[in-house]
């Protein structure tokens, strides 16, 4: 009985884990598109910096990316196409990925 427990509670702690780092990256790639989106808007700054903080935070209105798709686009109607929106957020996420990782590591 006691090793069908530990497999449990290794499965959970597993998931555990990989739920945190799945939410660390969302929140890094949002933070990068955030700091992207705010350059072509002009800011520079604490207010590229508050800009970035509230894309990550509009990520926590519903699930899914349509958030923050829906904050940054509106942001940027007249100045990018919601593809290239789209697009950078797939390419950041990469990114973000590569960089939590070499965090993990280090």
């Amino acid at each position: 009985m006691t090793n069908m427990d530990d497999r449990r509670k290794g499965f959970e702690n597993k998931f555990a884990h990989d739920a945190e780092l799945q939410f660390r990256v969302e929140a890094r790639r949002n933070h990068l598109l955030g700091e992207w989106a705010a350059d072509l808007l002009g800011k520079e700054g604490e207010e590229k910096a508050a800009y970035a903080r509230d894309v990550v935070r509009s990520d926590f209105e519903t699930a899914g990316d349509d958030d923050v798709m829906r904050k940054v686009s509106g942001d940027l109607a007249e100045k990018v196409p919601a593809a290239e929106i789209r697009a950078k957020m797939d390419m950041l996420m990469e990114q973000a990925k590569l960089q939590i990782m070499r965090e993990q590591t280090s």
